[in-house]
């Protein structure tokens, strides 16, 4: 019998196609209209918003990314990159030469050089220098790559958070996950393949669009998950609905949806399928993925986890949980490191409390990671948005200003270098002078990582091509083991 849908079917994915160009996200839908028969499945429990892995453009190192960010911008000089001369000139001026034509946030240029207070040691076979502010992660440096030399463009937190995580200073494009999710699909079946989780004082500056799809479908954008209650707002049938009752009405929804779809070949109407099914499957997946109390005690006193409150320990275990899961790119948020100087907000009392918040959870999940044999494969990224000046700010406190010239950032695992101290800054602090590595660097050696070429990983949209390292990036074949 003639299949009376195909001529609009194929209508639909020519449209398609036509807006989207290039791009194996567009690809993977095409797949699922191709899928029985050319409709998305009928239903629920055929799973067909599962993204399908596409081939890679380079041999994929990684599978999965989880994106430990600390949102405030660490200071780099009390936590990895010690230098005696700026020791030795503490509260001296900092000479014109380096700060000519500069701008900061808060500071003059004629603020007086910083000394750190903390002490630094060389740890492991490695000999990475660690300060004491960190002694778990010094613990495992010998599974550590420090980059000293990282650099970026923007000085304010959420640009520079946008820069970060979507390769432009301005909200609207899509952010690495979403452009990792859009190019090789998930392995979850029940969960989103991008997942955010929060910790902390507050949510970082800049909001949702840091794990947003921008112009990408909103199937890729990331899906925040509650610490504490419900996983996620809504996902709970209504009194007196079944799972049965709610079948029925998710296949009826969806059928709706999929004529639309076929007379107007917009993909967000393949989103809002993919999101009832996915929310169907998750009322079952999400409670069981977020009960870590069927984690061991010593797994949780390993992280420092508690059942009963949310924190950033919790968050690393479930991280774990997440691409045991096949989840593809997890992102925790963590605040507050703007260490200014003001009370709260300085390098003593306030940086040793923030630090006991990440170091032990941090260093456990890669050793968590290791003895489970998934290390190998799963990329974990640890740093914020930009660094700290090695001039002081004048306040009642120990603080410094935001610094974009040089910071450091540390990886592991997923075809990293383990061990390696990579670049170096000059005797201040403020520049680097080997291996400099900007923002869409780092980005393009990530997607190169998972098998993804960032000059070809590009989506069409408003008549250009566009980018997650948009004009620029290099893969650093130096990170790579």
């Amino acid at each position: 019998m003639q299949d009376v849908h195909a001529p609009r079917i194929e209508t639909t994915r020519r449209h398609f196609f036509r807006d989207c160009r290039v791009g194996l996200g567009a690809i993977a839908l095409g797949s699922l209209l191709n899928r029985d028969g050319g409709l998305l499945a009928a239903t629920s429990n055929e799973q067909p918003t599962r993204s399908v892995v596409q081939a890679a453009h380079v041999p994929a190192r990684a599978r999965n990314v989880i994106f430990l960010f600390m949102a405030g911008g660490p200071s780099q000089l009390e936590l990895f990159d010690p230098k005696p001369e700026l020791q030795r000139l503490d509260g001296q001026v900092i000479p014109e030469s380096y700060v000519k034509n500069k701008r900061f946030a808060f500071l003059k240029k004629d603020a007086k050089l910083l000394g750190t207070r903390r002490r630094f040691s060389r740890h492991g076979e490695s000999g990475q220098q660690v300060s004491e502010c960190l002694p778990h992660l010094a613990g495992i440096s010998d599974e550590i790559a420090i980059v000293r030399s990282m650099a970026t463009d923007v000085f304010n937190h959420g640009p520079a958070k946008f820069f970060m995580n979507t390769g432009f200073e301005r909200l609207g494009r899509p952010s690495m996950g979403a452009w990792i999710t859009y190019g090789i699909g998930s392995e979850a079946e029940d969960l989103p393949g991008f997942v955010v989780l929060q910790s902390g004082p507050r949510g970082p500056r800049g909001g949702s669009p840091n794990w947003g799809s921008g112009f990408l479908p909103t199937t890729f954008q990331g899906v925040p998950f509650n610490g504490k209650g419900p996983p996620i707002l809504n996902l709970r049938s209504p009194e007196g609905i079944n799972s049965n009752r709610q079948a029925e009405f998710i296949r009826a929804v969806n059928d709706l949806n999929r004529r639309h779809l076929v007379d107007t070949g917009d993909p967000e109407v393949a989103t809002r399928i993919a999101s009832y099914e996915m929310a169907f499957r998750m009322q079952s997946s999400a409670p069981e993925l977020m009960d870590i109390s069927q984690e061991s005690q010593q797994t949780l006193d390993d992280y420092g986890a508690d059942r009963s409150q949310p924190s950033f320990a919790n968050n690393c275990l479930l991280a774990r949980r997440l691409v045991e899961r096949g989840v593809r790119f997890v992102q925790l948020y963590h605040t507050d490191w703007d260490h200014h100087g003001n009370q709260g907000t300085e390098l003593e009392g306030s940086l040793d409390k923030i630090c006991g918040e990440v170091d032990q959870p941090a260093a456990a999940l890669i050793k968590d990671l290791k003895q489970r044999g998934m290390l190998d494969e799963t990329l974990v990224i640890w740093g914020g948005e930009f660094g700290r000046t090695p001039q002081g700010e004048p306040r009642d406190y120990l603080g410094r200003d935001h610094h974009i010239e040089a910071f450091s950032m540390w990886m592991a695992g997923g075809g990293i270098q383990p061990g390696l101290t990579l670049g170096k800054t000059d005797d201040l602090g403020y520049y680097p002078v080997e291996d400099r590595v900007h923002v869409h660097d780092l980005q393009a050696t990530v997607l190169h990582l998972l098998g993804l070429d960032h000059l070809k990983l590009t989506y069409r949209f408003q008549g250009r091509d566009f980018r997650l390292t948009d004009v620029g990036g290099h893969v650093v074949e130096k990170l790579m083991s």
